[in-house]
């Protein structure tokens, strides 16, 4: 049988997961703001889990239907089949948003959609009262211009909690996004990779894992896992093929950080994600950027400076790294910022801006292919 699934994502990196839901030769697949959809059978959700970069998680869509009155979400919420995936102990909390919608306000929306779901089932399964002892099936709910989208949550956690990185520096760039850097940035393993403000390490490690091509959800449960309905064999087959894809060759990719404390939290974090191997880090300070081989490419997150102190810091740090990169000409860059006055202090007017949101930050990443 064929089911929706819908992937949230970071606005501006829509186009590459629905690329990445292609090379895995998904259908349907669809991007939109912030989502791509695509269809398949139960084995998709397992793929998709365990293979997506820069999707944020994989929802399975139950329905979607017009309401401006909770009478009409209350039944077409009821009219959907929840049975055929919560049993009679699973949990359903309800989560979601509403925007631009007549029914706005998301905690009485909450409740008439739990109440909702708790009626089908009381029908289905001739209970009064649901123990929700059991695995969580977690209700998601959109309303935009009211048109309802009713999911649940096959993924848990988000998919951007590889697992590698429960000790973090501040202010963290997600893994997501990271790999969607070095996706733009077009690197497969090929030359030299460098993150001069590497911090916990996560680009290197992203990078890493891209070059291996090892897929980031194999280590990690996912809430599906724990569905009845779902055959666990889904699971292994699709960790099974994804190992069967990997490579095994010599890379070079380096971090480097000027905090001696953060190149040991990126140290740690690359040994759990399995790829210390193949990622080194050391201690270097970015203003003197130098590199032995002649080109490679700079994939790399220095700080933005959101107070007007912080601002003039990163100012300056901008301008000694551009200067740096002067004696390096053939190198590539591919740096995000949030600085408005980025290039200014760079010394270099980027070849090409793409828009990105770090989380709820608005950034550039800008492009200099030489």
């Amino acid at each position: 049988m064929e089911y929706t699934f819908c992937v949230p994502c970071l606005f501006g990196l829509e186009g590459l997961v629905a690329d990445e839901l292609r090379r895995l030769e998904l259908s349907g697949v669809a991007a939109e703001n912030g989502r791509v959809y695509f269809t398949g059978g139960t084995d998709a959700i397992a793929a998709a889990n365990v293979n997506l970069r820069k999707g944020e998680r994989v929802l399975l869509e139950l329905g979607s239907f017009p309401a401006t009155s909770f009478e009409a979400l209350f039944e077409g919420t009821r009219a959907l089949p929840w049975e055929e995936w919560i049993p009679a102990d699973g949990a359903f909390p309800v989560t979601g948003h509403s925007l631009n919608s007549k029914l706005f306000s998301v905690s009485d929306c909450q409740r008439i959609l739990k109440k909702a779901v708790a009626e089908r089932l009381k029908g289905k399964y001739g209970l009064q009262w649901f123990p929700e002892t059991g695995a969580v099936h977690q209700i998601r709910f959109s309303i935009m211009k009211d048109q309802v989208s009713l999911c649940l949550d096959t993924s848990g956690q988000g998919l951007h909690k590889r697992g590698y990185r429960p000790a973090h520096n501040a202010a963290p760039l997600r893994e997501t996004l990271a790999a969607a850097m070095v996706g733009l940035a077009r690197y497969r393993g090929r030359g030299d990779l460098c993150d001069p403000f590497c911090g916990s390490g996560t680009i290197p490690i992203e990078a890493a894992l891209i070059a291996r091509n090892r897929a980031p959800g194999l280590a990690r449960h996912f809430a599906a896992m724990d569905w009845p309905v779902l055959d666990a064999k889904i699971w292994e087959d699709a960790r099974e093929r994804a190992r069967a894809r990997e490579f095994h060759g010599d890379y070079s990719i380096l971090g480097s950080d000027i905090d001696p404390k953060a190149v040991s939290i990126a140290r740690e974090n690359a040994r759990r994600a399995g790829v210390d191997d193949v990622v080194r880090f050391e201690v270097a300070d970015a203003t003197a950027f130098s590199r032995s081989t002649e080109r490679g490419v700079i994939v790399t997150n220095p700080p933005y400076g959101e107070r007007i102190l912080e601002k003039q810091d990163a100012e300056a740090l901008y301008r000694g790294f551009g200067r740096a990169l002067a004696a390096c000409p053939n190198w590539q860059v591919y740096l995000l910022s949030s600085h408005t006055e980025f290039e200014r202090c760079f010394g270099r007017q980027a070849d090409k801006k793409r828009k990105l949101y770090n989380g709820m930050i608005k950034c550039d990443l800008f492009m200099y292919y030489k």
